[in-house]
């Protein structure tokens, strides 16, 4: 499972967030030293969920989410919270119980983290206002993901088929005798017919004419162009098997992406990608812009 770290600032605290592909888990121990300092951090999360309150709310939490959690585990602490004697820590949750919604972690960026949705409890009790500001720190920090998604969306549409367009090219165009320095000429002559079948032009062609830009001519094509690059990637790979000579297939795929992009660029779904992909990719250029200064 994938799994790093990013931090939001809230009131001049950093707070730790662990993201896996599903959820996000947010640090307790540094929501706790906003409260006392990092002294205090671990009995503060110790006393909170040695709360009957608290118990009942993570046991439940659970129950929703964890079809692995163990229900009679949970019973017995929560018969138990609230006494004097009563003892819990966040390990020992996990241990018995099979939580999911608590994370200890040991390391560079170690403590006890919690599903967002324990988080933010565990902050109602910390501090309520503490909670709004993480709250909103959290939504921006979700808001500037979707933001950097999006802009990769953009250019991963120009790989999903390129296994398949490599694997024909290595099945139908590339003898055993050939070096490595050719076969990776005969991939870039392939890409170059994907390129004069939508662009018009080599890549080469729009280096020698866009000297000032970053990148490849792919970077800076829209969102309809991608879509059908995409297309033309796995027709491209099924007229190399069925035998086509390249300047027939080249024929046949430009003929292909003016009947596509037609379409393409009247599609209402489409020309609405292509506004929010230009306005990411401003800003994702004012933003570099920024850091190169």
């Amino acid at each position: 499972m994938s799994k790093k770290n990013k931090n939001i600032e809230v009131k001049g605290i950093s707070i730790s967030v662990f993201q896996t592909k599903k959820d996000d888990y947010i640090s307790l121990t540094d929501i706790a030293k906003s409260k006392d300092g990092d002294s205090r951090a671990a009995d503060i999360i110790k006393n909170w969920i040695r709360n009957r309150g608290t118990v009942e709310f993570i046991g439940t939490w659970e129950e929703l989410h964890n079809p692995e959690f163990k229900v009679v585990e949970f019973d017995h602490f929560r018969m138990n919270a609230g006494l004097t004697s009563f003892v819990l820590s966040p390990g020992k949750w996990i241990e018995k119980t099979n939580a999911i919604g608590l994370i200890v972690k040991g390391g560079r960026y170690g403590g006890t983290y919690a599903h967002k949705d324990i988080a933010f409890e565990f902050c109602s009790a910390i501090s309520p206002i503490f909670k709004l500001y993480l709250i909103k720190e959290f939504q921006r920090l979700k808001e500037e993901e979707q933001k950097l998604l999006g802009w990769d969306i953009k250019r991963n549409l120009t790989k999903i088929n390129y296994l398949i367009h490599t694997d024909a090219i290595k099945a139908n165009l590339l003898p055993d005798s050939l070096s490595k320095k050719q076969i990776c000429f005969v991939y870039a002559n392939e890409a170059d017919v994907l390129n004069m079948a939508l662009f018009g032009k080599t890549a080469k062609q729009w280096r020698d004419e866009s000297p000032d830009k970053k990148g490849n001519i792919r970077d800076y094509a829209n969102v309809g162009q991608l879509v059908c690059l995409v297309n033309l990637e796995n027709l491209n790979a099924v007229f190399i098997s069925e035998g086509y000579e390249q300047s027939q297939r080249l024929e046949k795929l430009n003929q292909i992406a003016i009947q596509q992009m037609k379409i393409l660029v009247q599609d209402h779904s489409v020309k609405m990608l292509n506004e929010q992909s230009a306005d990411d990719t401003a800003q994702t250029g004012k933003n570099r812009g920024g850091d190169e200064k």
